[in-house]
């Protein structure tokens, strides 16, 4: 498939978080049209088994490569862990794919060599071993804690942040032991940023919170601006897809981009 700067870039994950990594994508390039892929239906992929969030991924790429995306985002660390390889090998060389995991290694093996870095995310991202395997290989004395939260993420689709209810799930996290004495904090799951001020309200703003959706949109700028395939001409238009229909999905979407948003209903499987 031949891309032209001015086609869009697709951006998917289970549902609200990834749109995280989709407004920190527009802020950062005003210019690109998005086409964001919730898969609705199957959310969260935190707690699913690989072979299925490689088919719901498999599927996903194949609408966003027939929408014409220069550049697929998998805005989610649970599909990264799981389907990243497995995507490269189906898409070839259709279109480059980022995961949101190898830019925010590269990060931190720039910044915190020898020093002990915290790490929380889902279940299948926790589990999986992928962020302490590729920071143990980077080779630079990292003490990597990382800690599963499978209770975040559905807090957060839910609409359960900013008051008491996750302010207590979030400090019962942060303070087990294994996270005592870190040197900065990974966000490992692109729901987390919608918690990331009641994060930082715990450490009473001394830690060094990593924040992936900032890190993956400039990892997406480098990669457009060494391939020349930056839009300066096409107006700009965003897409929103959902595999199944949710209100809290059409609110934290309008959160984000405002009255930007329509959504379009597009089941996997028909």
């Amino acid at each position: 498939m031949n891309v032209s700067a001015s086609h869009p870039i697709g951006v998917f994950d289970s549902g609200i978080g990834g749109l995280t990594v989709a407004h920190a994508i527009r802020n950062l390039l005003p210019q690109e049209s998005l086409i964001y892929f919730g898969d609705t239906a199957h959310l969260p992929y935190g707690d699913k088994s690989e072979a299925a969030i490689q088919a719901y991924s498999i599927k996903i790429a194949d609408v966003l490569l027939k929408k014409g995306c220069k550049v697929i985002v998998i805005a989610c660390n649970s599909a990264s862990s799981a389907a990243y390889e497995l995507l490269k090998e189906y898409v070839r060389n259709d279109v480059h794919i980022i995961n949101v995991i190898d830019p925010m290694v590269d990060l931190v093996l720039q910044r915190f060599g020898g020093q002990k870095v915290g790490l929380i995310g889902t279940k299948r991202t926790v589990q999986s071993g992928v962020y302490a395997r590729k920071v143990d290989e980077g080779g630079k004395g990292i003490s990597l804690r990382s800690l599963a939260t499978p209770l975040l993420a559905p807090m957060i689709e839910e609409g359960f942040f900013n008051n008491q209810i996750s302010h207590e799930i979030i400090a019962q996290y942060l303070g087990e032991e294994s996270l005592h004495g870190i040197d900065a904090l990974i966000l490992a799951c692109t729901h987390y940023p919608l918690i990331k001020r009641e994060i930082a309200a715990f450490y009473g703003e001394r830690m060094t919170i990593l924040d992936s959706s900032e890190i993956i949109a400039r990892a997406l700028r480098q990669y457009l601006e060494n391939k020349k395939l930056l839009n300066t001409t096409a107006p700009v238009q965003h897409h929103f897809l959902v595999s199944d229909y949710t209100e809290s999905f059409e609110a934290a979407a309008r959160m984000f981009f405002h009255d930007d948003v329509r959504l379009e209903k597009h089941p996997l499987w028909n």
